[in-house]
């Protein structure tokens, strides 16, 4: 008996390195922007979530340097005690203006976001809807929480309604909870459907646009308002990590629901408060996003350029509008392959296997930035045409 005796046979990953294609912790020496400097190579920037652009934005930069010059470097303590600085109530009260809500809530992380709404919502006696593509955290939200998990097909309407009809009335609530932008696939759930579902059947909706926001709808504002449903969504989570250029997380909701959430979620209570910095940064990049609704415009024209591309040149991708654009490469040591062989060429792209997609199924999760140029999606175009020639032989 060894708790630690699987630590020493994980021989798949020792297969990986000695092949020399292990895919994982690349090291970066330089700021995340279209082309970056990763294990000392100029590389184009493809498998990166700055989908604005802004982590390199000197706006962004200057303002979390002021904010570490005035509070220092961090709050040495939770919101709920002596973490609560005046610019995270300005932080949630910008964002609640922005969302069309009445109040939000900001976590530490958006991992963390997911975790503290859903168990701080939802108890032992409550049901939760969940779509078997939605993002790991909200699973761990759902197991912490207690409540009882129905999962539902992916994006499969009947099949939600299936489930719905399954759950005793008397139950004390029921959550349908989806990803707004599939994280993985890239594709957008089935908003207006899942909303009319969840009036038919007494259920409340809450959206994770963690890729919406910043992504979708004339302002940006995500899933909701792409669908015209901005106020069919009870709760909104999103993150701080991808459009607003910083990291932590938030939840947008009524105030009495924000208010609830604040003193009954353990992960909000007992997690420290996102750093003065990260607030600033997060501040910022929503003043630009509201200043610059262009580059969302941006953002849809250079992804659609480079599906455009990708399909001219007979590329197999998951079709979509979003700046996700996965590639399938269909087996895990093609995929492992095709990401080293484009490493090598100059191109970072991210690789996907089971259990994140269904066996046979592995693919090159590729998202795009605002800031990206068409030379740019040029380039890594042709290497990803060149490289998934090379590996068409390639078997696990």
């Amino acid at each position: 008996m060894d708790l630690f005796k699987k630590c020493k046979n994980q021989e798949q990953i020792k297969l990986l390195r000695e092949k020399n294609v292990y895919p994982y912790f690349h090291m970066l020496t330089s700021k995340q922007a279209p082309e970056v400097k990763m294990e000392g190579k100029d590389v184009i920037m493809i498998g990166s979530n700055n989908y604005l652009g802004l982590t390199s934005h000197p706006e962004v930069i200057e303002a979390g340097v002021k904010a570490i010059e005035k509070y220092g470097s961090g709050c040495s303590g939770s919101r709920f005690l002596n973490g609560t600085l005046d610019m995270h109530l300005e932080l949630e009260a910008k964002l609640a203006a922005f969302l069309k809500k009445e109040e939000t809530v900001t976590f530490s992380t958006g991992f963390q976001s997911n975790l503290g709404i859903i168990s701080g919502i939802c108890g032992r006696t409550d049901v939760i809807l969940c779509d078997k593509e939605n993002h790991a955290s909200i699973y761990d939200g759902c197991r912490l929480s207690f409540a009882r998990m129905l999962r539902y097909n992916h994006s499969d309407m009947a099949d939600l309604e299936e489930k719905l009809k399954t759950v005793d009335q008397s139950v004390s609530g029921i959550l349908i909870v989806t990803d707004g932008v599939f994280s993985m696939g890239g594709d957008i759930a089935k908003l207006p459907e899942i909303v009319a579902l969840a009036k038919k059947y007494g259920a409340r909706v809450m959206v994770d646009d963690a890729h919406g926001l910043g992504v979708l709808g004339e302002h940006g504002r995500g899933t909701a308002e792409y669908f015209g449903l901005e106020n069919e969504v009870d709760i909104y989570m999103g993150t701080f990590s991808k459009s607003l250029a910083s990291i932590g997380g938030y939840m947008a909701a009524s105030r009495e629901v924000c208010e609830y959430v604040r003193h009954n979620s353990r992960p909000f209570i007992f997690s420290a408060s996102i750093t003065p910095a990260n607030v600033a940064c997060a501040m910022k990049s929503l003043e630009i996003l509201e200043r610059e609704p262009q580059r969302v415009k941006r953002l849809a024209e250079i992804s659609s350029y480079m599906r455009r591309n990708l399909k001219r040149d007979g590329v197999d991708i998951i079709d979509g509008t979003t700046p996700i654009i996965p590639i399938y490469t269909y087996t895990n040591m093609r995929t492992f392959t095709a990401c080293k062989l484009l490493f090598d060429r100059g191109v970072y792209v991210n690789s996907v296997i089971s259990p994140a997609t269904p066996v046979g199924k592995s693919l090159l999760r590729t998202s795009y930035m605002a800031t990206h140029t068409e030379e740019q999606m040029d380039r890594a175009a042709a290497h990803i045409k060149a490289v998934l020639k090379e590996i068409e032989n390639i078997t696990d």
